[in-house]
């Protein structure tokens, strides 16, 4: 009976953690929550402590605004980083590489700084090339999700569309919001 509980024990221990739980949100949740929703690409990012938390600030030259104030720049923040050789990670927060393109669903808080909205959830990839009409990729989110108003666990999808579909997925939705 002592190795059947060990054996229990370990097994249970040997399972992948869970380290964040998402309300899953959909377009239109993020449409409306954003405060802005930009396109544009990584140009560089640094990290700041504040307080016991670190921040991964990266800046983002914006080459399309979707909603919000016109700005050439955003300051972006994600939890986690390195700063004073002190490493800090959260589950379900981006990882940028600088110089692609993306479409970032922004909130900035009462404290100033701007976050994307649901972590992983508003950010979509834009696939490289030329043309013009590229697809863009909002992978699924390898968190913990729950089903908004009854709070059920749920699988989150990958989402995959046109830009052109984005961009008139927006504007449709905030149209219908005025």
């Amino acid at each position: 009976m002592r190795h059947f509980s060990f054996a229990f024990v370990l097994t249970f221990c040997m399972l992948p953690l869970q380290g964040a739980t998402l309300e899953r949100l959909s377009l239109n949740d993020m449409i409306q929550k954003s405060t802005a929703i930009v396109r544009g690409t990584i140009t560089g990012s640094h990290a700041t402590q504040q307080g016991r938390l670190i921040y991964t600030h990266y800046a983002i030259q914006v080459t399309e605004r979707y909603k919000g104030t016109p700005q050439a720049t955003v300051d972006l923040v994600v939890p986690g980083g390195v700063a004073n050789n002190v490493r800090q990670t959260y589950a379900g927060a981006p990882v940028f590489h600088m110089g692609e393109d993306y479409v970032f669903f922004l909130w900035t808080g009462k404290s100033g700084l701007t976050q994307i909205i649901g972590l992983t959830q508003g950010l979509f990839a834009v696939a490289p090339g030329t043309g013009a009409d590229r697809v863009t990729t909002r992978a699924a989110s390898q968190e913990i999700m729950l089903e908004p108003g009854t709070g059920r666990q749920i699988k989150d999808q990958t989402v995959v569309m046109n830009l052109s579909e984005l961009r008139s997925t927006i504007a449709g939705a905030l149209r219908g919001r005025k």
